[in-house]
């Protein structure tokens, strides 16, 4: 009964998590001028996880690279635009813009639906940030549900995080993803996301997650 119990709350959870996707941007979107981008140090690591803030559970995680390029980890995500390519679930091309572009489709407040972004940074060095890159790049496209467990998955492999435990769940990856050593913290919600990005989402059917 309380494997049943769980395995009901497990779905109820994961249901927000977003849909199974298995794009693979061709060469041709990969040699486009503008789909990588080459942040400045310092190298960082950032988790975004998504809250729904009228029940409190977790939605979906993510995980922003800024390693040799950065780059997006959306496992299970549905976010796209035709200037980010995207294979297996990681999003490139991520300027500055795409990634308030990126915040800003997820923090949204309607009548509705109600969600707002944790965002957790936290400064690494260039080894371990091109490590995690590799790592998201060989994961492949995950499928529906396992955001939070693949990222987790990824991140638990990974020498200085050892606080991440193994979990399906955003909102215990958020909690662990606290207690890393220098992280940085800011609640994002529609009022306080940027909303002048300028970045034009042209399909207004692509769903949220």
């Amino acid at each position: 009964m309380l494997v049943k119990s769980f395995a009901l709350l497990v779905c109820l959870f994961l249901t927000a998590c977003g849909t199974a996707g298995k794009e693979y941007a061709s060469d041709a979107a990969m040699a486009a001028p503008d789909a990588h981008y080459f942040a400045p140090p310092p190298r960082t690591i950032t988790l975004f996880t998504s809250i729904n803030g009228k029940t409190g559970s977790g939605a979906h995680s993510s995980l922003l690279i800024n390693a040799s390029e950065q780059v997006q980890f959306d496992p299970a995500g549905s976010f796209s635009h035709p200037r980010v390519p995207e294979r297996n679930d990681v999003h490139y091309g991520m300027t500055p813009k795409m990634v308030a572009f990126y915040i800003d489709y997820h923090a949204r407040d309607s009548a509705r639906e109600n969600f707002y972004v944790i965002e957790q940074t936290v400064t690494v060095s260039p080894a371990v940030a091109e490590l995690i890159k590799q790592k998201v790049e060989a994961n492949g496209a995950v499928d529906k549900a396992h955001c939070a467990e693949s990222i987790s998955a990824i991140l638990r492999s990974v020498p200085g995080f050892d606080a991440i435990s193994s979990t399906w769940f955003p909102k215990k990856l958020s909690k662990d993803f606290d207690a890393l050593p220098g992280v940085r913290k800011r609640i994002i919600t529609e009022a306080t996301a940027d909303h002048s990005h300028g970045v034009i989402l042209t399909d207004p059917n692509n769903p949220a997650f």
